[in-house]
């Protein structure tokens, strides 16, 4: 398949630069496969259009706040991405604007922690080394902002947004930190919502999916058969594969809350019980694909050329995929990880 099939034109002003007011004001597009039939709605009635019974699989990631300014000791700044921590001393970084640099140089967190290079691996990634053992996540916390996909347009140092970034750019239910994107079909849900899902009998279990730098990673390949994606860690737990296999032997659907778990829950083994696991996955999906666990996917509208419209395109056909992103942007739907939702079943 063509990586250039998943091309759309988007006006620019229906990139959402902000969430709605309220989680579950979003829109909601609704596709049913067996009508080829699309409905617009809104997320507030995503319970009235699930089944008792239905097991929806949420991603747990917590998203970590990535993003850090440095300043040089010629008082430039250079602009930080956290990738991992390798040592109690030793992240792996991703640097923009770090210009030329000497072994011995010392740069500064905002809170005048310093740190130097140690390692340059090409393609703006970076290992850092700090003076002492650090707990990467902790530090962030409290010097980082959210690593929000570039689309959204923020400030490059301090932005009146960043309070409203650390809140509504993580899941309601985020547990295991070590994400650095959010999961962000799971966007619209609030507390509220979960209770309605709850009172119907609509039953919820999680995996974990720590979403890496491959999330932004251009599809460059002119066939997608020649793109490599980046390997994530994925987990699931005894009681979400319990959750998962009783659905499955009760002939009840197990619907995937954003492409994230739709990955995990597709990279088990077919025609075998879901076991409990913790691995890697490097899982690319696009058409045509044979669906091993999925019965259903919620999830937001993505970028061209991507990964994830490729697994939409997997899931309804690449006709119905251009057909919905069509009718979604003549009905000026809200694109991208703050933008509307769609219900495909």
């Amino acid at each position: 398949m063509r990586t250039d099939d998943l091309d759309f034109h988007l006006p620019p002003d229906l990139i959402a630069q902000t969430p709605p007011v309220e989680r579950p004001a979003s829109r909601l597009l609704h596709y049913r496969r067996d009508a080829q039939s699309i409905s617009h709605r809104r997320f507030a009635e995503l319970p009235s259009l699930l089944r008792a019974g239905d097991l929806l699989v949420f991603n747990n990631a917590r998203v970590v706040p990535a993003r850090f300014v440095l300043t040089k000791s010629t008082g430039g700044r250079a602009e930080g991405l956290f990738v991992s921590q390798t040592h109690p001393r030793r992240w792996d970084v991703l640097l923009k604007n770090i210009g030329p640099w000497k072994p011995d140089a010392v740069f500064l967190f905002d809170d005048a922690t310093p740190l130097r290079i140690v390692t340059h691996h090409g393609d703006g990634q970076f290992t850092i080394e700090l003076e002492r053992d650090t707990d990467a996540i902790a530090f962030l916390e409290r010097v980082g902002r959210m690593p929000l996909p570039p689309y959204i347009k923020r400030e490059r140092a301090n932005d009146a947004h960043d309070a409203l970034d650390r809140e509504r750019y993580q899941t309601v239910y985020a547990q295991a930190p070590g994400s650095v994107a959010a999961p962000t079909a799971g966007l619209h849900f609030d507390e509220t919502i979960l209770a309605a899902l709850a009172a119907r009998e609509i039953e919820r279990t999680f995996v974990t999916l720590h979403i890496g730098m491959g999330t932004f990673k251009p599809v460059n390949a002119s066939e997608l058969s020649d793109h490599t994606m980046h390997v994530e860690k994925y987990a699931i737990d005894a009681s979400t594969a319990d959750a998962i296999n009783c659905a499955k032997r009760d002939g009840r659907r197990v619907i995937a809350v954003g492409t994230t778990a739709a990955r995990v829950l597709e990279s088990q083994p077919a025609d075998v019980p879901i076991a409990p696991v913790t691995g890697e996955t490097g899982i690319f999906i696009y058409p045509p694909y044979r669906w091993r666990h999925i019965d259903a996917l919620l999830t937001n509208f993505h970028l061209p050329r991507s990964t994830l419209i490729a697994l939409v395109a997997a899931w309804v056909g690449l006709d119905a995929q251009r057909k919905i992103y069509a009718d979604a942007i003549a009905e000026k739907y809200r694109f991208f990880s703050y933008g509307d939702s769609s219900f495909l079943e």
